[in-house]
C-alpha cells in the first residue's frame, strides 16, 4: 500500500488544516506521524482514508481514497484515538466484522485474550458498557487480527496499561513486512522502536519527512535528572550544565548526542556521588524550519 500525495490542501472555512502536502511513502513502510495539536495529523489521516474532500492528488495503494473508498476500506484497518461507545455487543460487532472482512472470530478472540480481554466475559456486553481501556483493547485486537494491508493507528496505546502496551508492541512487531502502517502518537519514547520513517507536521505543513533515525537523532529531546548522594560535591554537575532543583535533584535537557556523551560519565560517578538518576524522553519536539536551515 504505497502512499502518494501531491499538492494536498484542505481548508475548514478560513482555517488552513493542510497546505501543499507532498509525500511518497513506499509499501511496507512503518510511518510515525507526529506534530503538535492542531498541526493537521488527524485531517491527513482522514484524507488518506477517504473521509474528507480535498484539493490535490492522493493515492493509497494506487486507489483514489474518495472515489474508491469502499475498495480501500476493505484493505485497511483503523484504530481511532477515542473508541466509539456503540450499543452493539462485542459478539455482534465481531459477527459483522467476520462477515465484511472474512475475519475468523476465534482468531480475533485470541488477540483480545492476549491483550487482557476475557472474551467469554465480554461477548454479550455492549461496547458502551465497556471501559475506555477495554474498548481500546478490542479495537486494537480487531485491527491486528484483520491482517490489513494498511494499518492506521491514532494514539493506539493512549488508554492501555503498561503490560498491555508491551503486548501491543510485540504484536505490532510481528506484523508482516508488507504491511504499511501509520502510527500517530506524541510519545516519542514509545515510537522510536516501532517506526522506520517519520512525517512531522506543523501548522498544516510537512516540516520533516525522512528516516526515523535521522529525525530522532537531532530533534528528540530528553531530560536527565540526577540526585546527589548525601554530602557529595555538586560543582561537577554545574560544570556539566545541570541546574539545581529541590531535594538534591539536578536536571538538564539534552539532545541524543549530548545524552550519549553524558550517561557514561554519570554512570562512572557511582554511588559515592549519586544516589539516583533517570532519563526520560520529552513529549515535545524540536522542529527546525527548512527555510532557516538554508
Amino acid at each position: 500500500m504505497r502512499i502518494e500525495v501531491r499538492a494536498l490542501s484542505r481548508r475548514f472555512g478560513k482555517v488552513v488544516a493542510l497546505a501543499d502536502i507532498a509525500l511518497a511513502l513506499p509499501a511496507g513502510c512503518r510511518i510515525g506521524l507526529v506534530g503538535p495539536n492542531g498541526s493537521g495529523k488527524s485531517t491527513l489521516l482522514r484524507v488518506l482514508m477517504g473521509l474528507l474532500e480535498h484539493e490535490g492528488e492522493v493515492r493509497v495503494g494506487g486507489l483514489d481514497p474518495r472515489r474508491q473508498r469502499l475498495e480501500l476500506a476493505r484493505r485497511l484497518a483503523y484504530v481511532p484515538q477515542i473508541a466509539p461507545a456503540l450499543a452493539a455487543t462485542v459478539a455482534e460487532l465481531a459477527r459483522v466484522v467476520e462477515t465484511l472482512r472474512g475475519l475468523d472470530v476465534a482468531g480475533l478472540a485470541a488477540y483480545a485474550e492476549a491483550l487482557g480481554l476475557h472474551w467469554t466475559a465480554i461477548a454479550d456486553v455492549s461496547l458502551r458498557a465497556l471501559s475506555g481501556g477495554m474498548r481500546q483493547k478490542l479495537l486494537v485486537a480487531l485491527a491486528l487480527a484483520a491482517r490489513a494491508e494498511l494499518l492506521v493507528l491514532d494514539e493506539p496505546t493512549a488508554s492501555l496499561d503498561v503490560a498491555t502496551r508491551e503486548t501491543f508492541f510485540r504484536m505490532f512487531d510481528e506484523l508482516p513486512a508488507t504491511t504499511t502502517s501509520i502510527l500517530c502518537s506524541h510519545r516519542l519514547d514509545e515510537m522510536r522502536h516501532l517506526v522506520d520513517h517519520v512525517v512531522c507536521l506543523e501548522e498544516g505543513r510537512v516540516r520533516f519527512d525522512g528516516p526515523a533515525e535521522a529525525y530522532l537523532a537531532t530533534r528528540a529531546l530528553s531530560v536527565i535528572e540526577v540526585r546527589l548522594a548525601a554530602g557529595a560535591d555538586s560543582a561537577w554537575l554545574d560544570e556539566l550544565g545541570f541546574t539545581a532543583g529541590h531535594a538534591g535533584w539536578w536536571r538538564r535537557t539534552v539532545d541524543r548526542t549530548e545524552k550519549l556523551a553524558l550517561l557514561p560519565r554519570l554512570a562512572a560517578a557511582g554511588d559515592c556521588r549519586l544516589a539516583d538518576f533517570n532519563v526520560r524522553d520529552l513529549e515535545s519536539i524540536v522542529v527546525e524550519d527548512p527555510r532557516e536551515a538554508r
